[in-house]
C-alpha cells in the first residue's frame, strides 16, 4: 500500500471530522489529568509499601545467603589497592596526555 492509497482512504474520515478546539483541549487535559492521578497514586502506594517494610516486586527467597565474613574481610584490601592505583596517577608514575589542556 502506498502513501497515496492510505491518504485517499483516510480523506473521507478526515473530511467528516469537524475541528473543535474546545473538545480537543478538554480531551487532552482530561487524559493528562487522569495520567497524573494514576502516577501520583502509584507513587503513594509504592511509598507506603516501602515505608511499611514491604518490597516492590518479588520478595527475596528464604535461601539466599548474605555476605560472608571472607568477602567482608576482603573489602579493606580492595580499597587499599584502589587507593594505591589512584596514587600512581597523582605522583607521576603513570604519564598520560590530557587532551583538555
Amino acid at each position: 500500500m502506498t502513501l497515496t492509497n492510505i491518504t485517499s482512504r483516510l480523506a473521507p474520515l478526515l473530511a467528516r471530522a469537524h475541528p473543535n478546539p474546545q473538545r480537543d483541549w478538554t480531551l487532552l487535559l482530561s487524559v493528562a489529568t487522569l495520567a497524573l492521578a494514576l502516577i501520583v497514586g502509584w507513587n503513594i502506594w509504592a511509598f507506603k509499601t516501602v515505608v511499611g517494610g514491604g518490597t516492590l516486586g518479588a520478595p527475596p527467597r528464604a535461601g539466599q545467603a548474605g555476605a560472608t565474613q571472607v568477602s567482608i574481610d576482603m573489602i579493606p584490601a580492595l580499597l587499599g589497592e584502589r587507593a594505591s592505583e589512584d596514587a600512581r596517577y597523582t605522583d607521576g608514575t603513570y604519564r598520560f596526555a590530557d587532551p583538555s589542556l
